[in-house]
This record gives structure tokens, C-alpha cells and sequence, in this order.
């Protein structure tokens, strides 16, 4: 059987058609190229442009306009009735931390994470009492404890999105913040709109700064005596404390951040508890030995707004 030999295009093609394929050919292949590159280059654009902000621009600027800092630099109130009047500055400062999904929570730095959540944990607090702004300034709420009903607490509202999940702020503080973080300070950093709560800080909580944030507002909640002091009655004392340490005694008794015991804690800050000087010498002692019984303030859930400074 005789086959018929098939040649190859290029054998049949004449050299000007070669030369003609060749320029279409290298066309085709330079736009691909381009069209790539020109795309490759909007990817980028947008990514770059919904970056998120881990300086929180928006809410600590926010902060700074809201938040009022007592003489003695130790309390702070919030003036929600200005606040009320830039809820839409307010929405703006929070809609991108709920635009943020688990994906890219997860490759964030831990300091990234937990600044993220304790900026949210306040800010959306915040925003819980201005949703219900009139309900205050009509007297029917006094407290953040008023906006719960009869089977469900605020903090078991869900009433924003956060990791693409509706949540609410319990989700917050004790499903992420206390569990994927052994880091018991931040409960002098989660502020629940209450007066005895720690100060709002009028800053926003960033990554490069977290530890030090961290620090100072224990040492600002500690050093306030309306929530902690150390009361010394000749060579006897007594710690009475936030009930924070009581809800959350446990936080600093695992060993976590250096506390075992919530003697730890009242030595390491012992020089923001310890006002006169002459009484340093004999309540550090007391403290080192734990010689000294511990007791728990009642706590006061008025609304920690500028009238009740």
C-alpha cells in the first residue's frame, strides 16, 4: 500500500507567508504578554488598595475626638452624645475591620490578631450604645446592663459581622480573645462601657505598640484608687481590687505573662498601687510574702459617659 507523504506547513509554505505568520504569531504571543502584565498590575492595584490598616487610622482619630482623659491622667469617659452625632464616622472606622475575613486574619502577625480583636471588642461596644443612643438620653437605660432582655444579655447580641460571621461581643472576648491568646492584660484592655470598667484608651491598640499598651493600662487601671488600692492599717494590709480579678482570677493564675497568682500581679505593679512612699517598704513585703488578704470592690455599671465622671 503506497502512503501519501504528509510535509510539514512549513515546507509548503512560501517565504513570504513564513514571514507574514511569524509577524501575526509574534503579535499574538506580545499581546498575551501585555494583556498579563497589564492584569497582573490591577491584582496588585487592588490588592494594595483594600490592605488592611493596622494603624486603625480612622478609629483612633475617632478616639481622639470622643474620649475625654480625667485630670489625673487615670480615668477617661466617653462623650457619646458627640459620639452619637458621628455614628457615620463611627461606621466607617468599623466597617473594615468587618470586611476582614478568617482567611486573612490568619496571616497576620499575633500581635496584629490581638490588636484587631481588642479594637474590635471596643469599638463595636461603642457602637452597642449608640444604637441605642435614645434610650438613654430618654433615661430608660443608665447602663450597658439595660439593653439586654429577658433571656439574652448584650453581650450576646449578634449585631455586626466579624471573620464573616454574625457575632456578638461575648464572641469576642471569651470564643477568640481569652482562648486563641494567653495574654491575661488584655482585661485591663477590653472596656465594656461601664465606669468601673479599665479606661478606654483614645488611642487605637497597634501591633508595634501592643505590649507596651498592654502595660499601661494595667498600670493605669491599678493606679486608679476608685477600682484598686492597697489599704494599710499599722503593720496589717488588704488588697481591694477590681471585680475584674475576681470574674477573671483564673486569667492570671495559668502561669501566662509571667502572673501565677494574683499576688504576681499586685508585685509587678505594686509602684502604681503603692501611693506613699512610707508605706512602700512594708506593703511590698506583704505582697512578696502574700501576706495579705484580697477583697473585691462592687462594681459600678453606670455608663461610662462624661456626666459621670
Amino acid at each position: 500500500m503506497k502512503f501519501n507523504t504528509i510535509k510539514h506547513p512549513s515546507n509548503v509554505l512560501s517565504n513570504g507567508a513564513k514571514a507574514s505568520l511569524q509577524r501575526t504569531l509574534y503579535s499574538i504571543v506580545k499581546g498575551v504578554l501585555l494583556t498579563t502584565s497589564a492584569l497582573a498590575t490591577i491584582i496588585s492595584s487592588n490588592i494594595q488598595a483594600t490592605e488592611f490598616d493596622h494603624n486603625y487610622a480612622n478609629y483612633d482619630q475617632l478616639l481622639k475626638q470622643v474620649v475625654r482623659v480625667s485630670e489625673n491622667n487615670l480615668q477617661t469617659r466617653v462623650d457619646y452624645q458627640q459620639l452619637n452625632s458621628k455614628n457615620t464616622q463611627l461606621i466607617n472606622a468599623l466597617s473594615p475591620l468587618s470586611a476582614v475575613n478568617k482567611s486573612q486574619y490568619d496571616s497576620w502577625s499575633e500581635p496584629q490578631k490581638l490588636s484587631f480583636l481588642i479594637n474590635a471588642y471596643n469599638g463595636f461596644t461603642l457602637k452597642l450604645i449608640i444604637d441605642n443612643w435614645d434610650e438613654f438620653k430618654r433615661g430608660d437605660a443608665k447602663s450597658i446592663r439595660d439593653l439586654g432582655s429577658l433571656f439574652t444579655s448584650p453581650w450576646e447580641k449578634e449585631f455586626f459581622v466579624l471573620l464573616g460571621k454574625k457575632r456578638n461581643l461575648d464572641d469576642i472576648e471569651h470564643e477568640m480573645v481569652r482562648k486563641w491568646f494567653k495574654e491575661p492584660r488584655i482585661h485591663g484592655a477590653l472596656v465594656c462601657a461601664a465606669v468601673s470598667c479599665p479606661p478606654l484608651r483614645n488611642t487605637a491598640f497597634v501591633a508595634s505598640k501592643l505590649d507596651a499598651q498592654l502595660d499601661d493600662q494595667m498600670q493605669l487601671f491599678l493606679a486608679d484608687s476608685s477600682r484598686n488600692q492597697i489599704l494599710l492599717d499599722g503593720q496589717n494590709a488588704e488588697a481591694s481590687l477590681s471585680s475584674i480579678f475576681k470574674w477573671y482570677r483564673q486569667d492570671f493564675e495559668k502561669g501566662d505573662a509571667g502572673f501565677s497568682s494574683l499576688y504576681d500581679v499586685l508585685n509587678r505593679y505594686s509602684d502604681a498601687l503603692i501611693k506613699d512612699e512610707k508605706q512602700s517598704t512594708v506593703l511590698k513585703k506583704l505582697i512578696n510574702k502574700k501576706d495579705l488578704p484580697i477583697s473585691f470592690k462592687d462594681y459600678d455599671w453606670r455608663l461610662n459617659d462624661v456626666l459621670n465622671f
